[in-house]
């Protein structure tokens, strides 16, 4: 894994977290530098993850694969923190 294509992760997963914070309707409880770095560190284990299955370099499938798992973090982490929370005792 090279010092581009950690960079071209941390760069998917950055975006992926702006994003998904504004796509979300009304007010969200959770902060922008959260779903920044949960997509970050999201797009960065799906870097390594591409690359342990050999895919080299900058391209489709490990784009793809950061994409996902940064979308798939930003949404769980998001979900999560705008569930209202009852007090049932």
């Amino acid at each position: 894994m090279t010092i581009a294509g950690i960079a071209a992760a941390l760069a998917v997963g950055l975006a992926v977290g702006v994003i998904g914070r504004l796509v979300v309707p009304g007010r969200s409880n959770v902060p922008l530098w959260l779903t920044m770095t949960i997509g970050a560190a999201a797009a960065l284990l799906g870097a390594i993850s591409a690359w342990l299955v050999g895919a080299r370099g900058l391209n489709l499938l490990g784009l793809v694969v950061q994409a996902g798992l940064a979308t798939v973090g930003v949404v769980i982490v998001i979900a999560t923190a705008s569930k209202e929370h009852s007090d049932s005792r």
